[in-house]
């Protein structure tokens, strides 16, 4: 197996793992948070305020945490294209 191989291209070697598998787990990681926070916050803690605010903080973070996300993979996309990279499938 050369270095090539390993790092692959498109779907295949150690970009496919992460375009394919880490990047997309990421995403519901965050898309989880932000589930949490809003049952947290409606659901399980209707008159509690400080848990209330506890699951408004999960909401608020997990927000964030998909706004990044995104940025950064337009950022990656914009930076792939501009040097005329691309990522097959």
């Amino acid at each position: 197996m050369t270095f090539a191989d390993f790092i692959g291209s498109g779907s295949t070697g150690i970009f496919g793992i992460l375009n394919y598998v880490a990047i997309p787990l990421i995403f519901a990681l965050a898309f989880a948070v932000f589930i949490w926070g809003i049952v947290k916050y409606f659901f399980l803690n209707g008159d509690d305020e400080k848990a209330r605010a506890s699951g408004k903080q999960f909401a608020l973070w997990g927000v964030v945490g998909i706004a990044l996300l995104f940025s950064i993979w337009g950022l990656v996309n914009l930076l792939l294209s501009t040097l005329g990279i691309t990522a097959g499938r």
